[in-house]
């Protein structure tokens, strides 16, 4: 066998293998013959025909994420930045489309996720950008479906994952919620405080009441036994007058006593002379004596008129 024959035997063994490639699972291979687009290849083992065809470029139909930051304003004059990720994938029907049809498909989803974010938030006031920030989302999606469609690409979810204020009005933001909680912890503890004070003051009413309903059981028990002492007394001869100023006279003598038994006791003026008692008793039967003269002479006035009548 001639020397010359052997690299002519390892180029056609080169040249046979070089027509078997392969192409892994999720994944779309573009097979071009002489610079023209001649098929598509997915995955598994495949066949090309050596120095004719070659595999142009592979592209992935995962699922993939783009993230992009957008600085923009807001309807109240604040800068904001927004990080929007979006999850898009090559169309398995439309390979030659996303291969062909666009060079740098992030570049072109970068630019219309600019173009909507600039658009929606200028129209919101910040606080309305953290309530609303699902409807940027959608408006973003709906943008970027209507035009990488006809590029073979699908625009599965766009999600607003970030949204970033300046670091001054985020203290401010900070400050105002602060000072929102301090108010209402002031409410409560003012409406604690009147609740505090409503229930004393029905506490000391209940006292009152309670108090007054002692004293007058107090003083209903003292009457009964002066009605029973009057009785007494007058059952051995003593008339009801000399008997009322007699119990008086008695506790007139039983505070002095009291009062002289207490050493923390202030001073008291009281009559001191011997004759003070004696009196203190002849005042009162003659206060009681003229009483019950009034009193009838006024009835047989009222009795003499009723007859003239």
């Amino acid at each position: 066998m001639p020397i010359y024959f052997y690299p002519l035997l390892f180029l056609a063994i080169i040249v046979f293998f070089s027509a078997f490639f392969t192409i892994k699972q999720q994944t779309a291979g573009i097979i071009e013959r002489f610079g023209k687009f001649q098929s598509i290849r997915h995955s598994g083992l495949q066949l090309k025909i050596p120095l004719v065809d070659r595999i142009a470029g592979k592209l992935s139909l995962k699922i993939q994420q783009l993230d992009v930051i957008v600085e923009t304003k807001t309807l109240d004059d604040v800068f904001v930045k927004l990080k929007v990720s979006v999850q898009y994938k090559v169309i398995r029907e439309k390979v030659y489309d996303a291969f062909y049809k666009l060079d740098y498909p992030h570049d072109q989803i970068t630019s219309y996720v600019f173009d909507v974010v600039r658009a929606e938030v200028p129209k919101m006031r910040l606080d309305d950008v953290f309530v609303k920030k699902d409807d940027i989302a959608i408006a973003v999606k709906s943008e970027l479906n209507d035009a990488m469609m006809e590029y073979g690409y699908d625009i599965i979810k766009t999600l607003v994952t970030d949204i970033d204020p300046d670091a001054q009005v985020k203290a401010a933001m900070n400050r105002i919620n602060a000072a929102e909680r301090e108010k209402v912890a002031a409410q409560y503890e003012g409406d604690a405080q009147r609740i505090l004070i409503v229930e004393k003051a029905k506490a000391e009413a209940e006292s009152k009441r309670l108090q007054g309903q002692g004293i007058a059981d107090q003083r209903r028990e003292i009457a009964r036994g002066l009605e029973e002492s009057v009785e007494v007394l007058n059952k051995v001869g003593i008339n009801s007058q000399e008997a009322s100023a007699l119990i008086v006279v008695t506790q007139h003598y039983d505070t002095l006593q009291a009062i002289g038994a207490d050493t923390n006791s202030n001073l008291i003026l009281l009559p001191n002379s011997p004759q003070a008692g004696s009196d203190m008793l002849n005042n009162m039967v003659a206060s009681f004596t003229a009483s019950n003269q009034i009193g009838e002479a006024m009835k047989n006035a009222k009795k003499k008129n009723n007859e003239e009548d």
